[in-house]
């Protein structure tokens, strides 16, 4: 039985130079940073950008986040994040793969709970499913 293709988004960026390490190469926890920008990019992308969720009141703070470091990133660079959603229950879970060319350089994945205005977990918004369907 054959599975329904995983919806995708990218997000495009040079690395500029104050992201790099004294080699020049992305310091590591800026992975993370352009994890967020592409996750921000994908809601925008759908509608949903983060100040539209806070203003139905719903928060996705990172809960989890792991990185797999393959290979350098460095100044100029130009890298493409590519990343996919799958919800379950309160969880937002995001996987990423950024890549220079055809060089995979890092995957990870970052996981999200709903949070109501109050600091209650939640269920997503339905709204959300637009990010799997």
């Amino acid at each position: 039985m054959a599975t329904a293709p995983v919806k995708s988004f990218q997000y495009a960026l040079h690395v500029p130079y104050a992201h790099t390490d004294q080699m020049r190469v992305v310091y590591y926890a800026n992975y993370l940073v352009y994890f967020e920008m592409a996750r921000a990019a994908m809601l925008r992308e759908v509608g949903l950008p983060y100040a539209e969720l806070e203003q139905k009141g719903l928060s996705l703070p990172v809960i989890e986040a792991h990185c797999v470091y393959k290979a350098p990133g460095r100044y100029d660079d130009e890298l493409k994040v590519v990343s996919r959603c799958s919800i379950e229950g309160p969880r937002l879970r995001v996987t990423y793969e950024v890549s220079r060319g055809a060089t995979v350089i890092v995957r990870g994945y970052t996981v999200h709970v709903g949070l109501s205005a109050d600091g209650k977990i939640r269920r997503a918004l339905p709204e959300l499913r637009r990010l799997v369907e």
